[in-house]
C-alpha cells in the first residue's frame, strides 16, 4: 500500500511499552482481548501551496473525561503521526489515528500540526528543506458520502469501543465490509459467466464448477502465501487481511489446470470461458479495494486524481484500483465477444 503517510506513528499511549516490544502476532492477539478498548479519530487540514511535496508531524493528545478517582496511565495518551509526501495544491488531507489499550469511556482528542518540512529537489533528488517551527491546531474531520468530501467537524467527545472494531466506521471514504462483499460478488459473477459460456458450447457444467471452486480455494491459499512471502521481515496483517492478487492468480491457474486434466475437459473451451469470467471478477473485486483503502495510489494534484483513503491518510490520489477495474472490465468484454 502506497501513498502519503506510509510510516508508522510513534505512539506513547500509557501501558503499551510491553506491546511495543512484542512480535506482530502478540500485538494482533492483544487487540482481541475481551476487555481491550480503543478509539479512532480523524483530523483534517488543507494541503496548502508550495513548490513541492512536504512532510508533516501531527501530535495527537487524548484525555479521558469524567474520571472518578485518581487518573491512571491509561486515562491519557500522546502520540506523533508522521505524514510524508503531502502534495501542495491537492486539497484537503486527513489523518485517521487509532489508539488501543486505553480505559473505556468518553475521550477528548486533539491534534496539532507540530512540524512541516518542504522537500527541495537538488541534483534530481528530493531533499528536506528547512523545518518549520510553527504549530497549528487541527480540526476533527468527518466524511460526506453525498458530497464525496471530507470536511471539518466539531470537537465532540469520542467513545471507546472494542479494539477489533476500532476504526471500522471512522476512516473517510472507507466502506466497512465492502472488500469481502465485492470480492464475493466478483467470484459469484465470474462463476455464473464461466458456466453460461461452457454450457453454450455443449460442455457439462458440473465438472467445470467443481474445478472452478477448487481454483478459487487454491487462489485464496496462494494469495495469502504470496502476501506472507512478500512481507518477509516486515510486520504482517492479521489473517483476515493481507492478500495478493498475484498469488490468487497463480494458485487458481494451477488448480484449474489440474482440474481440466483430471476431468478430461476441453482445454480451449474452458480457457475461452475462463478468461472473460476471470477479468469480470477482477473488475468487481477491485472496487472492493477502492472502498476499503487497499492498494491506494500515490497522492496527486492532477485533475484526474480522486479523493480516497488508505485507511490512515486521506488525500486526492491516482485511482489505481478504479483504473485496474476499468481495464479488467474492458478485457473481459473483449474476451467475451
Amino acid at each position: 500500500m502506497s501513498g502519503a503517510g506510509s510510516t508508522a506513528a510513534r505512539s506513547r499511549p500509557a501501558g503499551t511499552a510491553a506491546l511495543d516490544k512484542a512480535n506482530p502476532i502478540q500485538r494482533a492477539a492483544s487487540r482481541f482481548d475481551a476487555d481491550a478498548q480503543g478509539l479512532a479519530a480523524t483530523f483534517v487540514w488543507d494541503s496548502g501551496d508550495g513548490p513541492g511535496p512536504y512532510d508533516a508531524v501531527v501530535r495527537v493528545s487524548g484525555r479521558r473525561l469524567g474520571v472518578v478517582g485518581p487518573r491512571t496511565r491509561d486515562d491519557d495518551f500522546v502520540r506523533e503521526e508522521h505524514v510524508r509526501g503531502i502534495i501542495p495544491g491537492s486539497g484537503p488531507v486527513s489523518l485517521t489515528t487509532q489508539v488501543h489499550h486505553i480505559n473505556a469511556g468518553e475521550w477528548s482528542v486533539t491534534a496539532e500540526l507540530t512540524r512541516a518540512s518542504a522537500r527541495k529537489r537538488v541534483d534530481g533528488r528530493a531533499r528536506p528543506a528547512k523545518k518549520g517551527t510553527g504549530r497549528r491546531r487541527l480540526s476533527r474531520g468527518e466524511w460526506s458520502w453525498r458530497r464525496w468530501a471530507v470536511r471539518p467537524a466539531g470537537p465532540t467527545a469520542i467513545c471507546t469501543r472494542w479494539a477489533p472494531l476500532t476504526g471500522l466506521d471512522r476512516a473517510p471514504a472507507v466502506l466497512p465490509g465492502s472488500y469481502v462483499g465485492l470480492i464475493a460478488a466478483g467470484v459469484v459473477l465470474a462463476l455464473v459467466l464461466q458456466l453460461r459460456l461452457v454450457a453454450a458450447r455443449g460442455v457439462e457444467t458440473a465438472p467445470v464448477l467443481i474445478g472452478a471452486l477448487l481454483a478459487v480455494a487454491a487462489g485464496l491459499v496462494g494469495a495469502k502465501l504470496w502476501y506472507r512471502v512478500d512481507r518477509t521481515g516486515r510486520e504482517r496483517a492479521s489473517g483476515s487481511v493481507g492478500w495478493c492478487i498475484q498469488g490468487f492468480l497463480a494458485g487458481a491457474a494451477l488448480a484449474l489446470a489440474v482440474s481440466v486434466w483430471a476431468f478430461g475437459l476441453p482445454v480451449g473451451t474452458v480457457l475461452d470461458a475462463t478468461a472473460p469470467a476471470l477479468f469480470l471478477g477482477l473488475a468487481v473485486g477491485r472496487l472492493g479495494c477502492f472502498f476499503t483503502g487497499c492498494c491506494a495510489g500515490r497522492p496527486s494534484a492532477s485533475r484526474w486524481a480522486v479523493w480516497s483513503s488508505d485507511r490512515r491518510i486521506g488525500a486526492r490520489r491516482i485511482p489505481t484500483q478504479l483504473l485496474e477495474s476499468l481495464a479488467a472490465a474492458v478485457i473481459s468484454l473483449v474476451a467475451w465477444r
